[in-house]
């Protein structure tokens, strides 16, 4: 059994212990997941689980990240990274530290935890005490889900909340956080935890950790926390979707909410030197430049549908004296697929046979539209011309068909399509 020292205190950061075990992670006995976990993408990493008789390396378990740092022995000289740390209840307690190097059975280990990680873990998962308290006693719903890694932090509620509830939560959770309440954590006897209204995802057995946070919540957790709520220094909001019938809440705390603030701010910031505005009118500048983009888009479009209709009867002008009945347009990617729509509408009702439009270049490649003029043509049987011919991908209907294909020259594939032209029916 490993003696679990994060329970004498979360503020463990060093400790001596003995190797009672070590042995090399194969993955085939199913140890690639803890590689994974590890952020090592090596096909052949050499990593080592090794059991101590005592740690303050807190495990994965509870929907938390486990704690890092590293393993010295031989006076420090040698230097093992713990990049992951697992725990077994089947035969007692026994934690896996998996680590980067073998240490032999028997060496005497100086631990030392990455106190950075674990602080930040500790303020998360206080203040996810803390807010999840406040829905459990304002609003009755009960936290049915939780995941703490070292980027995200999010709770799922089997109830309803809406952005004035989150608001009002977020605050709740910062005062309690500023009253700088005592964290208190504790393994109570069983009868007494048996008066104990504390909160749990899951019925438990043998001895049960329970967290207290006087007038905030009481839940079972098995992980480490700060001891006062003041340590939390802030609680932000970051997220709220929809779930399974109740919501998801993303928080970050401390430092994480710090940074996330400021890159925030920063981008507010930016917008308001962007906009010669004030911080607080960017949102209304925002809306009126969007007004006015959408406003320009209508106005564009209508210049455009004006020239497509300008340049189709200068076509029509052009190719009459010649008796053409199909042509060819090609145009620059620039030229979207609405317009090209609308330039083969107008065409197909001038002419009598194929009307295309191709819209790229050599290096990107064209998009083609091809509908049938007034003679009603079969657009099918030249859309398989162009593919078997030219490798061109797409498809539709008799009246008109859409798609890509790659050339080096477009005028080569429209004066092939012309010169085979009557040969297609």
């Amino acid at each position: 059994m490993t003696e679990e020292l994060y329970y004498t205190s979360a503020y463990f950061t060093e400790f001596l212990a003995e190797v009672l075990e070590c042995r090399k992670i194969d993955d085939s006995r199913g140890d690639k997941g803890f590689i994974s976990k590890t952020g090592d993408d090596k096909t052949n990493a050499c990593l080592y689980e090794v059991v101590l008789d005592r740690t303050a390396f807190f495990p994965e378990q509870g929907g938390q990240s486990s704690d890092i740092g590293i393993l010295e022995y031989e006076d420090g000289g040698v230097k093992a990274n713990v990049l992951h740390t697992r725990i077994e209840n089947e035969k007692g307690v026994q934690i896996f530290h998996v680590a980067d190097r073998e240490i032999p059975v028997g060496t005497r280990v100086h631990g030392v935890i990455d106190w950075k990680h674990r602080f930040s873990n500790m303020q998360q998962h206080t203040g996810e005490h803390i807010f999840s308290g406040l829905v459990h006693s304002t609003f009755g719903y009960d936290n049915v889900g939780f995941h703490l890694s070292d980027s995200e932090v999010t709770m799922d509620y089997n109830g309803v909340l809406d952005q004035d509830d989150i608001s009002k939560l977020e605050m709740m959770a910062n005062q309690a956080i500023w009253d700088n309440l005592e964290v208190i954590c504790e393994f109570p006897e069983e009868k007494e935890l048996a008066n104990i209204p504390y909160r749990s995802k899951k019925e438990l057995e043998g001895d049960v950790r329970i967290v207290t946070i006087p007038g905030v919540d009481i839940c079972a957790c098995c992980a480490p926390h700060v001891n006062k709520t003041g340590e939390i220094g802030i609680l932000k909001v970051v997220g709220l979707q929809n779930y399974k019938g109740g919501v998801r809440v993303n928080i970050l705390c401390g430092k994480r909410a710090l940074e996330y603030i400021s890159a925030e701010h920063k981008i507010v910031s930016q917008l308001s030197g962007m906009l010669t505005t004030s911080a607080d009118n960017v949102v209304s500048s925002v809306k009126r430049a969007f007004d006015d983009i959408s406003g320009l888009k209508v106005e564009v479009s209508k210049a455009k549908e004006a020239l497509i209709e300008y340049e189709v009867e200068e076509l029509c002008k052009d190719i009459e004296n010649e008796g053409k009945e199909d042509i060819f347009v090609v145009k620059d990617d620039s030229f979207d697929s609405n317009m090209m729509r609308k330039f083969v509408n107008a065409l197909a009702l001038r002419f009598s046979g194929y009307c295309g439009v191709y819209a790229g270049s050599s290096e990107k490649g064209y998009r083609f539209i091809i509908a049938s003029g007034t003679a009603g043509k079969d657009c099918k049987v030249l859309c398989d011309e162009l593919r078997q011919k030219f490798g061109a991908k797409g498809g539709g209907t008799p009246a008109m068909v859409q798609g890509s294909l790659s050339c080096k020259d477009i005028n080569e594939v429209t004066n092939a399509i012309i010169k085979n032209m009557y040969n297609l029916e």
